[in-house]
């Protein structure tokens, strides 16, 4: 019997459940859909968008190699996929299930209409760890802690063998119509450089990681300024990798290694997973959070909503040079490195007080790792207003930050050039350098380099006081 594979954020031949349950049934017409109405209220940046037109492309070369193709489409998904099933006799449709709210209740509007048409969709294990339905606590209620959640996952989790991409797949014998694929139009300016897109880069990057860095990843993947993260975020956001397959590498390696600080690294990076798997099951179980706050009580939080401080901060012109490298490598690169995500949103939603959603909108759109559930945690725990949040008297010092992370600024130097000839003693916070110090660097603050939009002991007092006074008016 003939099958559709609707390739979603699935974007791989191997450890592709919904690939190997058609595969199985007979021949298969591979699909991808560009449908605005799949991520409802949050539709792909432009970042994740040029992102996944070159893994498209990706795909389909993959799927050539094999004697198939990828039929691609744009607009409705029921409409495409029911014209294709009636010219290929296709009865049904094989797809990942769907997590997030809105993608949840798009895939139920597909099946419904595709039923209409005596096609059944069958949706698949997504690429998850555990389904978020079956890992409870004794009481029966979701995790909101992420150490209790951790315990149970592992001890849940069986590291079986991911399956193989197929060799061949066959397909029927008329190919459908198919419009060309979509350009990468709004790419960050140096992507390219600094991935490869696609099942085959992220392979790439795996075999990378395991090999080369996870013995050094607990020691480096807090410094910004070398490769000391695996930067398999995009490969997994696209699906282009499935989590499977990295826990089982990362396991292997834990019980394997000979090595202890690959032992360390790997037990870290597993932990890493977890946190991600963490984010999806509080994403499925408490569905308005990508717009409101976990803890009821934030709804009541006074934030200073300031365009113009909003917009500063946006364009890496805060006078925090940490803060302002990471949001300049993320208009270059649209990736971040996570220690620098957090001093970032931690300036934003602590110092300056804006609101948390701001922040995790502007991400959203320029991240090339966009993932709602791990926006949404991420920015809800700095914030303070989610889940095994990060307490209110917890606010991170740029400065600080800078300095521990960053000693000889080459990470700053890298992504805010003004600063580049400031001697790495005073590059963290360069409003306090000699002036003689600063005019040998060529820097003129409030000129070539702005002066910090506030003062840090100042805006953590207030923020503090403000949270402070949340709590007690509980």
């Amino acid at each position: 019997m003939t099958s559709i594979v609707l390739f979603t954020n699935d974007l791989r031949l191997a450890d592709n459940p919904a690939l190997a349950a058609a595969i199985a049934a007979g021949p298969v017409v591979p699909l991808a859909v560009d449908d605005p109405r799949e991520h409802g209220a949050w539709p792909l940046g432009s970042a994740a968008r040029a992102w996944r037109a070159l893994s498209l492309a990706s795909l389909a070369r993959s799927l050539e190699e094999r004697g198939a193709w990828l039929a691609y489409r744009a607009g409705d998904a029921a409409e495409h996929a029911a014209a294709i099933a009636r010219e290929t006799d296709a009865r049904a449709v094989h797809a990942a299930a769907a997590i997030e709210p809105d993608r949840a209740a798009w895939q139920r509007r597909l099946r419904e209409a595709l039923a209409r048409e005596g096609v059944a969709l069958v949706a698949h294990a997504p690429n998850l760890l555990h389904e978020p339905e079956a890992l409870l606590t004794q009481a029966g209620r979701p995790h909101t802690v992420f150490t209790p959640f951790f315990r149970a996952l592992v001890s849940r989790v069986a590291f079986a063998a991911p399956l193989p991409a197929p060799a061949r797949i066959a397909v029927p014998a008329k190919r459908p119509a198919s419009m060309p694929l979509p350009e990468p139009a709004g790419a960050p300016p140096a992507l390219l450089d600094a991935f490869a897109q696609g099942e085959a880069g992220a392979l790439a990057a795996a075999d990378r990681f395991f090999s080369e860095l996870v013995a050094t990843y607990e020691d480096l993947r807090d410094v910004p300024s070398v490769e000391g993260t695996s930067r398999l975020s995009p490969h997994l956001a696209h699906g282009e990798i499935s989590v499977r397959e990295l826990a089982r590498r990362a396991e292997r390696v834990a019980r394997e290694s000979a090595d202890p600080r690959a032992v360390f690294g790997a037990q870290a990076f597993l932990r890493q997973l977890a946190w991600r798997e963490f984010a999806y099951h509080l994403l499925h179980h408490v569905p308005h959070t990508p717009s409101r706050p976990l803890k009821p009580e934030f709804e009541r939080f006074w934030w200073e909503r300031d365009e113009h401080v909003l917009r500063a901060w946006r364009q890496g012109l805060t006078g925090y040079p940490l803060v302002d490298a990471g949001l300049r490598e993320l208009a270059a690169t649209g990736w971040m490195h996570n220690r620098v995500r957090m001093v970032v949103a931690s300036l934003l939603t602590k110092d300056l007080m804006q609101p948390w959603a701001d922040g995790a909108v502007w991400f959203w759109e320029r991240l090339v790792d966009a993932d709602l559930a791990n926006n949404t945690l991420g920015w809800q725990w700095v914030a303070g207003c989610g889940a095994d949040a990060q307490p209110f008297f917890r606010v991170f010092n740029p400065v600080t930050q800078s300095r521990r992370f960053d000693p000889d600024g080459a990470y700053v130097r890298r992504w805010v050039p003004e600063l580049a000839r400031v001697p790495s003693r005073w590059i963290h916070a360069p409003w306090v350098a000699p002036p003689h110090e600063l005019e040998a660097a060529g820097v003129r603050l409030g000129e070539t380099y702005p002066l910090p939009l506030v003062d840090h002991a100042v805006a953590r007092a207030r923020a503090i006081e403000a949270f402070r006074a949340l709590r007690s008016s509980m």
